[in-house]
């Protein structure tokens, strides 16, 4: 460890830092899926996620209910697709090219290499589905390998029990309770912080390959080492 001459501890210096880009996806093809920029061409698809054919459930920790109304949907998804911060996604079933999820990039901090996934909401046909991890491993590959950043985050409410099982499954390390952190929908919410580190990321992604493997899956498609088993 370094010190100044006042005797104080100091960080490690980061030789040639610089400031971070802005995400820029047009596509991140998987072999299950493809992550793109979220655009008009997935209205319809979305409308199914969002709107009266899906279950009102998906939104309880997200700040905004289900759409019964075609027309306020549209108005709130081109919002969402002229937003920078949190640029959205969408999430793209390959053997079906149809839209069955979406996430995004968020609280984006260039000067400190710094970003967050959220905005998560899904189909029932990624919900703890094979598809769904690997569109996060490719966000996660984009943002530590294209965009170079340092520190990958993923927050939520406390008390949102699937959303904290998936961050610990995917390898986020819990740091956390920030109490009374946010309002919405009239209500308090104590938010969970989890990280992932460009240190971190080597060994987390031979693992993320490892069970994406075919040959992790059986015929009917089950895993066979879970990703948090995997070694």
């Amino acid at each position: 460890m370094k010190y100044n001459e006042f005797g104080q501890p100091l960080g490690d210096e980061l030789v040639n830092f610089c400031e971070g880009k802005l995400p820029i996806v047009k596509l991140i093809k998987g072999e299950e899926v493809t992550v793109e920029k979220l655009g008009m061409k997935h209205f319809e698809d979305l409308y199914e996620v969002y709107g009266p054919a899906s279950s009102p459930d998906n939104l309880t920790y997200v700040p905004l209910n289900q759409f019964n109304n075609i027309n306020e949907f549209s108005a709130f998804f081109k919002r969402l697709i002229a937003s920078s911060d949190p640029y959205h996604l969408a999430i793209v079933d390959n053997s079906t090219n149809k839209a069955i999820g979406q996430f995004s990039l968020m609280r984006i901090d260039r000067k400190n290499r710094v970003v967050e996934m959220g905005w998560v909401v899904y189909s029932s046909l990624l919900k703890k589905s094979k598809k769904a991890t690997e569109a996060q491993y490719l966000v996660m590959k984009y943002v530590f390998e294209e965009l170079q950043y340092r520190r990958y985050e993923w927050k939520c409410d406390s008390l949102n029990a699937p959303s904290k099982k998936a961050a610990e499954r995917l390898g986020f390390t819990f740091e956390g309770t920030f109490r009374q952190a946010v309002v919405y929908k009239n209500r308090n919410r104590d938010t969970d912080w989890y990280s992932i580190l460009d240190k971190e990321w080597p060994s987390k992604k031979i693992k993320f390959e490892k069970w994406l493997n075919d040959n992790n899956f059986d015929q009917d498609g089950k895993q066979k080492v879970s990703l948090t088993d995997i070694d």
